[in-house]
């Protein structure tokens, strides 16, 4: 019984110095890992809502760049970081679906080792094409496919990427053979379309917006269900002649397992005002997002719900994890 009575000492005065330490918390700049290059979408949009978040704390939030392993080995960084409260990372449809529904071999455990924190939102890709293929739009490039089975051949930043499922299942629908080249990263696939290497590649549409807009590139439809209003003029793939196609690159953000719920709880406040402001949302819709806030566990149901539907569509079209 003392044995007992001392353990539960213990842990109620472990639990009271987390509550003091929270209650203090942040007395220290805070990190935030990235597990992509800089310069990226998901960089450029967790930099905005980073500097507001950091007016709201009264701390600076300092972003660590980890690219790696399609997003695997920032990630992995976030999970086995000290709980402390001064660690948040950054996640997307990428590193906790695409990644589990493809039976990768991963170092994390996409549900059970972070602690979500707040939606950010989601953002559609867009087909984009070389100038040296000859298609205007979306029938037209199904067409050429057609043709030469196997001979276009389209980019994206890994095996892993939900820009490589995007491709698979616009594929599969059309009944169109593909080949897959992977590059480090999204930035240095565009380079080869412009330059005519590459045929076509599901891109986030604000890195690609002005090779769009000087010509270098071709777009031919959003993966969203309605257009964006950042390429309002260019069709969705539903209305380019592809049945119920639906696919957006979401990102959250997380902290390790094991980090006080009360700090949680204080930023998921914090992001959700930030995103539900009309300054913010004007400032995202212009990087190709739209906000998403909500409660922590919204992060939980769309990795589960997500990671389902891409387990069907590896079932169905035989994709392998190498």
């Amino acid at each position: 019984m003392k044995r007992i009575a001392l353990t539960l000492i213990a842990l109620i005065s472990a639990a009271v110095i987390s509550a003091a330490n929270a209650a203090e918390w942040p007395d220290r700049p805070i990190r935030l890992i990235v597990p992509f290059p800089a310069g990226s979408s998901s960089d450029v949009v967790s930099r905005l809502l980073l500097q507001k978040l950091g007016e709201k704390l009264g701390q600076q939030i300092v972003v660590e760049n980890k690219p790696g392993a399609s997003g695997t080995l920032g990630v992995d960084a976030v999970a086995k970081a000290d709980p402390d409260g001064y660690t948040m990372g950054l996640i997307t449809g990428s590193t906790h679906a695409v990644s589990p529904a493809l039976g990768t071999k991963l170092p994390y455990d996409p549900i059970k080792d972070f602690l979500p924190v707040s939606m950010i939102g989601a953002a559609p890709y867009v087909l984009v094409v070389s100038p040296k293929v000859e298609a205007k739009n979306v029938k037209e490039f199904v067409a050429l496919a057609k043709s030469k089975p196997g001979k276009l051949n389209y980019g994206s930043a890994g095996l892993t990427s939900l820009a490589n499922l995007a491709s698979a299942q616009f594929a599969s629908q059309m009944g169109i053979e593909l080949t897959h080249v992977p590059y480090k990263s999204s930035a240095q696939s565009v380079i080869d379309i412009i330059a005519g290497r590459l045929d076509m590649q599901f891109a986030t549409i604000a890195p690609v917006q002005p090779n769009i807009a000087s010509g270098q590139i071709f777009a031919l439809a959003t993966t969203g269900k309605k257009r964006s209003s950042v390429l309002p003029q260019v069709p969705t793939m539903i209305e380019a002649g592809v049945p119920g196609y639906d696919v957006t690159l979401w990102m959250a953000f997380v902290m390790p397992t094991g980090t006080s719920n009360v700090i949680v709880a204080r930023l998921n406040k914090e992001m959700t005002a930030i995103l539900e402001s009309p300054d913010t949302a004007t400032q995202m819709r212009q990087r190709g997002f739209e906000p998403d806030p909500g409660p922590p566990g919204d992060v939980t149901a769309r990795i589960k719900s997500e990671t389902e539907t891409w387990r069907a569509l590896v079932a169905k079209i035989g994709i392998k994890a190498h």
